[in-house]
């Protein structure tokens, strides 16, 4: 270590010493007057660049540690359903019968299941062609200030708990389907259009970006072309802008399929397989949210709702993975 500081210091020296432009030569530093310790010691910005990089990789690993050990945990007590209690899966996936107190016959998820796709799609359905219209008239038609008072009350539907929507629900939209059509009200229809209100911000605000993200110059073309504006918006805009609307639409659909509280309230928690659209059933997310609480830990009524749980969680790595496949079609 020595020799190479000596070696170091040498060299600087001789640097010094050899300056050969006379408006840059250091006069007042001499050979004898390099400190190389102080030059081979880590300045204040590098020992910053490893305390940056150290926390960097420490968020990183905490997170990555984070979400394997919620896969983890409720891989662990989902699969124990099956490999503890022994319940058939194919039995689990395709029974209406849930009554998991009852015995392993009873632990059917199949209506909970068709309820929640029912309802997550019939959401996107409805909510997709209100928020393309919305986020055409947002980058299209209107100007930056009314771009900007719509886009503050997007913010503020997402802003609203998800209580809030369930209570509304609960008290105008129940009604008024029990009137319309008769019944409780309860059921996929309510559900419905209060999902419809909740995920029509997210597809909106994701359909806003991906039409602000088009090319100027594919709109110019369109029009030197003497194309009018909807001709333009219809045969160039809309199918350019066609895989970052489909990723704004999973993204509301996971949003739909992991609901729990609002989509509870307005529902009617019947472990039924639906009838029609007004005839109360139960989601995977309603049932656990009802159901969890009054479970024993390690039971298999426990274990069955652990069950959803994974489910659930497989579901939104589903969704995810739509996500990213059609984002990589996009930019090709």
């Amino acid at each position: 270590m020595n020799k190479r500081k000596d070696e170091l210091k040498q060299i600087v020296n001789e640097a010094i010493a050899n300056q050969e432009v006379p408006h840059v030569k250091l006069n007042k530093i001499g050979p004898d007057d390099v400190d190389v310790d102080k030059l081979t010691k880590p300045s204040k910005e590098t020992r910053q660049e490893y305390w940056g990089k150290g926390l960097t990789y420490f968020a990183i690993g905490l997170i990555i540690v984070l979400v394997i050990s919620i896969i983890g945990f409720i891989g662990a007590h989902g699969l124990s359903t099956f490999f503890v209690d022994h319940v058939n899966v194919f039995h689990f996936l395709t029974s209406t019968d849930w009554d998991p107190g009852d015995g392993k016959n009873h632990v059917g998820a199949a209506a909970m299941i068709v309820t929640s796709f029912a309802v997550t799609l019939l959401a996107a359905l409805v909510a997709t062609p209100f928020a393309i219209a919305v986020a055409l008239f947002m980058t299209e038609y209107t100007s930056k200030k009314g771009a900007n008072f719509l886009q503050s009350v997007m913010e503020l539907l997402v802003g609203i708990p998800s209580v809030v929507y369930g209570f509304l629900g609960l008290r105008i939209i129940v009604p008024a389907i029990r009137t319309i059509f008769g019944g409780t009200g309860f059921g996929i229809l309510a559900a419905t259009l209060v999902l419809f209100v909740m995920v029509l911000p997210t597809i909106t605000s994701l359909t806003v970006d991906a039409l602000k993200a088009i090319p100027k110059h594919f709109r110019q073309a369109s029009a030197a072309l003497g194309a009018t504006h909807w001709q333009t918006i219809y045969k160039v805009v809309l199918p350019v802008a066609t895989p970052r609307i489909l990723t704004a639409v999973i993204f509301g659909m996971a949003r739909a399929f992991g609901e729990a509280l609002a989509v509870q309230m307005v529902i009617g928690n019947a472990v039924l397989m639906p009838q029609n659209l007004i005839s109360p059933s139960a989601t995977l997310t309603s049932q656990l949210t009802s159901q969890m609480g009054n479970t024993v830990m390690g039971t298999l009524p426990n274990n069955a709702l652990w069950s959803l749980a994974l489910l659930l969680l497989i579901m939104s790595l589903v969704f995810n993975f739509l996500v990213r496949l059609v984002g990589k079609k996009g930019q090709k």
